[in-house]
């Protein structure tokens, strides 16, 4: 235990935020982080519960809550305590293949399964999440993260075709077993949602880039702008690899289908993110050394130049309330538009945990993310308007102008749950640019078509364990076509990074087992 009496002594504290205002004239990251005696009294907080359900992955009521990593939480809690931060780093990086990615993005389903914020100790959960990306970075700032290139050989080869978050790690824990690992990358950078699909703000890309560097150092290939079952053969990549993981994600998004939806300035969330991100990329010599208000301009002009995407003073309206969306709306506050508005058809949470609802499960209560404070600190209001969906989309001269909204809530008609339209309550509101952020149906097919890979219900590629998985399971990843194996979104459908993670470092496993036997 860090210290018997820790949880205590002091009181929860996250790491701060940039006051919004401050925050929406730049795409940097806005979590200021605690000093090293601040973040040791926040480790001291951990019990070293006897069942300490924080890394245990238990599913409750349909959700998980606990690490999918299994990482030991109150193990590298006990040495970050005690200044022992290259055995904190050493214990985390045990189960945990990118801590620096999972310590900013992860919405920390450890805590919420933390003894210290159950109802009886109710001051809060260990902050987990900024311990583990305090240990990370305190790694990398001393050197202790450097190259560890495998001794030994195997003269095995392992095409690993994706590399998102699943991918890496994959690549990662198999070329650390000695495997010759070359990730295809249909984009020019490595990281998939990690690079374009996270806002900046969320997650630096040079954070992301250090990671790849490291990867390349320690001998894992990368091929870039090769799309593999388009300009890239897979019948080349069969006959000369023993191994393949597909780990395409599920990037298919799910449309509207409203009527006027092809107009102009109606596009999918996940595109808009990754056209600015971009830009952000492009214009980052001009974030660092001329100001904050002239870079988020050249963004701006980046953004309609190559783009052709207009945000600043534009009425912008998002369909979807969740992360997505989220993101979305923070994007769009810090491109200057004139209103932002999140559409969600799901009614509004409680406030409180309902009683149905109780302590260790996932908390299914109302939280105000940064990009709906951001709003309210800006336009006064909470952008998101709940129970209600697009009905039309109304447009002149082929762009979109105005979408007519309607009051919607779900219903039990012949024994099924319906979506049914409330009468009088629509709504025209004005809209420049539409986003789509309502969530994705599996992965782009052409892909797992070339290995010749069957599809399972969800969209995604089967596979001959498991094909609806809730927990990474070690004999879930083969595929029906011999060597051909898949992990993460692409084959679990949409998800978090931690178990695109964890899904990568199962699947590799598996294909180190068909590799040596």
């Amino acid at each position: 235990m860090a210290k018997p009496t820790g949880f205590m002594d002091y009181k929860r504290v996250e790491n701060g935020n940039v006051p919004p205002l401050e925050r929406i004239t730049n795409f940097k990251e806005f979590h200021p982080k605690l000093d090293e005696k601040a973040r040791r009294e926040q480790a001291a907080r951990c019990m070293n519960c006897g069942v300490p359900m924080c890394q245990s992955a238990i599913k409750l009521a349909g959700m998980v809550t606990g690490c999918p990593l299994h990482n030991y939480i109150p193990e590298w809690n006990d040495a970050l305590y005690n200044g022992q931060f290259d055995m904190a780093a050493w214990r985390l990086l045990k189960t945990s293949s990118f801590p620096e990615f999972t310590g900013r993005v992860c919405p920390a389903l450890c805590e919420k399964a933390c003894n210290c914020g159950s109802p009886v100790v109710g001051d809060g959960p260990v902050t987990v999440h900024d311990n583990e990306l305090f240990i990370i970075e305190k790694a990398f700032e001393t050197g202790y993260m450097k190259p560890e290139i495998p001794k030994n050989r195997s003269g095995k080869k392992v095409a690993v075709i994706g590399a998102g978050p699943a991918g890496l790690a994959c690549a990662d824990w198999l070329n650390r077993r000695g495997h010759n690992v070359t990730v295809f990358e249909r984009e020019d950078k490595a990281g998939g949602l990690l690079m374009y699909g996270i806002p900046n703000m969320k997650l630096d890309k040079k954070i992301v880039d250090r990671r790849i560097e490291l990867m390349k150092a320690e001998g894992v290939e990368f091929i870039f702008n090769a799309d593999v079952g388009r300009s890239y053969a897979a019948s080349h990549i069969l006959q000369d690899f023993d191994a393949v993981a597909l780990c395409c994600g599920a990037k298919k998004a799910r449309a509207l289908t409203a009527p006027g939806v092809d107009a102009k300035g109606v596009m999918f969330a996940v595109d808009f993110l990754k056209a600015v991100t971009k830009s952000v990329i492009a214009t980052s010599g001009v974030l660092e050394n001329i100001g904050i208000a002239p870079a988020n301009k050249q963004i701006d002009q980046m953004l309609v130049q190559d783009f052709g995407i207009e945000v600043e003073g534009k009425d912008v309206i998002i369909v979807g309330g969740g992360d997505t969306g989220n993101d979305c709306c923070g994007s769009a506050i810090r491109l200057g538009c004139k209103s932002v508005t999140q559409i969600e058809m799901m009614p509004c949470p409680p406030v409180e945990r309902a009683a149905n609802n109780p302590w260790p499960q996932w908390p299914k209560t109302l939280k105000v993310d940064y990009g709906a404070e951001e709003s309210i600190a800006k336009f006064g209001h909470d952008p998101r308007v709940y129970e209600t969906t697009v009905k039309e989309v109304i447009s002149e001269n082929g762009h979109i102008t105005a979408v007519k909204t309607i009051e919607v809530e779900f219903q039990t008609i012949d024994g099924k749950r319906q979506l049914v339209e409330r009468a009088g309550t629509e709504k025209t509101l004005p809209c420049d640019l539409l986003l789509v952020a309502a969530g994705f149906v599996g992965c782009e097919e052409y892909t797992a078509q070339a290995f010749g890979t069957e599809l399972g219900p969800r969209g995604t590629v089967a596979s001959k364990g498991d094909e609806t998985p809730e927990l990474a399971s070690p004999n879930g990843y083969a595929t029906s076509v011999p060597k051909i194996f898949t992990a993460g979104d692409m084959h679990r459908g949409q998800s978090l990074v931690v178990w695109a993670i964890a899904e990568g470092r199962e699947c590799a496993r598996q294909i180190d087992s068909f590799l040596l036997n």
